[in-house]
């Protein structure tokens, strides 16, 4: 995996070399990490600030419910019992946070012979693992999208090069 400036997802980690469900959900989360890093690159005030209009979350409101959805992705892999989360104000640590807690999840599920241990548990209640790809996998990769636009609509665009299909940032 290429770090730069300390930080997980530049660019994607080599895929797993065998197809299996822990490395599927793996490969799954490397994209949302990926994504996440280019969509929170480079971001302004001005962006953090932005929302589309009065109902919808602003930027910054998005990047604390992602923080929240890795929290839950990570929790599930640390089969940990979810409870309340301390906020993060910096948004720099947040981000640094959520795409560690990205990592973390993605390498025990990729080294996992079996998914079906990792459930969402809260203390009343566990919820299987398609609840773990179905919720805030997919959630956040949803609210990632979200991003992108948002940063588009406040006139600061996707970075340049960034090609989500190879998971490279070309120069």
């Amino acid at each position: 995996m290429i770090f730069k400036e300390n930080l997980p997802y530049f660019q994607i980690p080599k895929p797993a070399i065998e197809y299996t469900a822990g490395a599927t959900a793996s490969r799954m989360i490397d994209g949302l990490g990926f994504r996440y890093y280019w969509a929170t690159e480079g971001l302004s005030e001005k962006d953090l600030i932005f929302q589309p209009n009065s109902e919808a979350r602003t930027v910054e409101e998005t990047l604390d419910h992602i923080y929240n959805l890795s929290i839950r992705i990570i929790n599930a892999a640390l089969l940990k019992v979810n409870g309340d989360i301390e906020p993060i104000r910096s948004f720099g640590e947040k981000r640094k946070k959520t795409l560690e807690n990205l990592l973390q999840a993605s390498t025990i599920f990729r080294e996992s012979k079996d998914v079906a241990q990792f459930k969402i548990l809260f203390p009343n209640k566990e919820l299987s693992f398609w609840c773990v790809i179905n919720g805030p996998i997919a959630d956040a990769i949803w609210h990632v999208g979200q991003i992108v636009s948002f940063r588009r609509s406040s006139g600061n665009p996707f970075p340049n090069g960034v090609n989500v299909l190879t998971g490279k940032k070309q120069d």
